[in-house]
């Protein structure tokens, strides 16, 4: 996407969004390299506001850092063009953004991340393609 190789860290072993956070955190602390301002998380389109609430709660020191600005980016694909061979089909990526959605609302009773408003049109929404039972792949407890 242009970004010049030298310029790209990686964190190779989290297993999770919230590992991946944390480790990140270490990875740039071991180059003395956090962010003091504004730290820009990139993610999938489906995954920005679960990426906000978890890093929200994960990001060690996040509440003794009251100027950090944290924006949460992906790139702007219309969804219907967002199904690849990389990505799936488009039931796939239904299927992960259901699982999105359960997540944000199951995580934070879990500690993993922030609450976040669901709207409830978004919610009966949810609710009705759960019920056809074709986009539950990832739903797990």
């Amino acid at each position: 996407m242009g970004v010049n190789r030298n310029k790209i860290l990686l964190e190779p072993n989290a297993t999770n969004t919230g590992e991946n956070i944390k480790f990140s955190h270490r990875v740039l602390q071991q180059m003395n390299l956090l962010p003091e301002e504004k730290i820009i998380l990139v993610q999938m389109p489906y995954m920005e506001r679960r990426t906000y609430a978890t890093f929200m709660k994960q990001w060690p020191g996040f509440s003794e850092a009251p100027d950090l600005q944290v924006l949460v980016t992906s790139p702007q694909i219309p969804m219907l063009d967002y199904p690849s061979e990389e990505v799936g089909s488009l039931r796939d990526v239904i299927s992960a953004m259901i699982g999105c959605l359960y997540r944000i609302q199951l995580y934070p009773l879990k500690g993993f991340q922030i609450h976040q408003t669901i709207p409830t049109n978004v919610l009966q929404s949810y609710q009705l393609l759960l019920k056809t039972n074709m986009y539950n792949d990832h739903i797990s407890n």
